[in-house]
């Protein structure tokens, strides 16, 4: 009786709580915000100035007495008021859309093989962030059912989900992951090895929102049409603003070294797979999902070392978010995928 009740008066709300954008998924809506998972917080008064688009305007211009915060770094919460603040307003937001009695059930993405700590750290700011029910699902997992992989039957299902601050590279088969490995690799490693690139060949410094808007713009994980954009940043000789042009050579050899971690990875995760799911990965290959598996060329370069078909999956980037909502759609379906906590406190 009580839980017809909730599903009838409360909403169910899926989040993907990603290191560089938050997606979040209103049941009967579909996924009704894609923010940058960035806060700015004035730090003379301890009140929260700005959340999402509006904070990440903001990067690289404020005054001293007001920060730019990331409350996650590589998956996992770094701050826990700030990540509570940021999952409220979130929250918020989607209920403005369908006001109802109850608080909310939210399912939330977290990467493959965080620690129990770090789970409790996600479902503390959830519960504390305004939510009834709190349930955690591996972003990969939540990424394939998304895409609508198979995953609760008994075959092999790989997929590697490339986000803002992690990687996961994972083997699914009947409702579980049976190998998986979590990268700390992924878009904004990408960003800092341009940064360190452009630093290192050229003695340019620029700051991580030039950096993600080069690699937009040339990055790619194999030669490509020749292509050159003007870079502007601060000469470290002189101290003075300096523009330069950039080849797509040059961003392609800065990204080399995260691609070939990315890389091995997937081979980990394919050495130490049962070996009677190997016919299963032959025959479908690897979904890519994530920002990260928009990159130019990536899938070409992994199909030609792996030698197995490679897939980018529709809408990379709400896959996770996708899954999590289809979960909240058909939770008893779904119900084996979620992690174990030791409670999961009705409010």
């Amino acid at each position: 009786m009580l839980k017809s009740l909730y599903r009838r008066f409360s909403n169910d709300i899926g989040i993907d709580l990603g290191t560089a954008n938050t997606l979040v998924y209103l049941k009967g809506h579909g996924i009704i915000i894609n923010e940058p998972s960035i806060v700015a917080v004035n730090r003379k008064t301890g009140q929260i100035v700005a959340v999402g688009h509006e904070a990440k305007k903001m990067w690289g211009k404020t005054p001293a007495h007001i920060e730019i915060i990331r409350p996650l770094i590589e998956g996992v919460v770094s701050d826990f008021d700030m990540t509570e603040e940021m999952l409220a307003y979130f929250i918020r937001k989607a209920e403005k859309l369908s006001k109802k009695f109850f608080r909310p059930r939210v399912v939330i993405g977290v990467p493959s093989g965080i620690t129990n700590v770090e789970m409790r750290a996600v479902y503390d700011a959830g519960i504390d962030a305004g939510a009834r029910e709190v349930f955690l699902v591996e972003e990969a997992m939540a990424a394939a059912i998304g895409v609508r992989l198979p995953v609760l039957d008994p075959r092999a299902t790989f997929i590697v989900d490339i986000g803002g601050g992690t990687t996961d590279v994972a083997l699914i088969s009947l409702g579980g992951v049976v190998r998986s490995l979590n990268l700390r690799i992924a878009g904004d490693h990408f960003n800092e090895r341009i940064i360190e690139y452009l630093r290192d060949e050229f003695k340019l410094l620029v700051g991580e929102p030039t950096a993600e808007s080069v690699k937009l713009a040339l990055g790619s994980a194999i030669e490509t049409e020749y292509q050159e954009i003007e870079v502007r940043g601060r000469d470290l000789v002189t101290g003075l603003p300096r523009a330069l042009m950039v080849t797509d050579g040059d961003i392609r050899e800065a990204l080399m070294r995260p691609i070939g971690f990315l890389l091995a990875a997937i081979r980990e995760v394919l050495e130490t797979a049962p070996p009677e799911m190997m016919s299963d990965i032959l025959k479908t290959g690897i979904v890519l999902t994530g920002g990260g598996a928009m990159l130019p060329g990536l899938p070409e370069l992994l199909e030609q070392e792996l030698s197995l078909p490679i897939h980018i999956a529709q809408d990379p980037l709400s896959a996770v978010a996708r899954g999590t909502g289809i979960i909240l759609e058909n939770f008893e379906q779904y119900e084996s995928v979620i992690l174990p906590l030791d409670e999961h406190v009705v409010i």
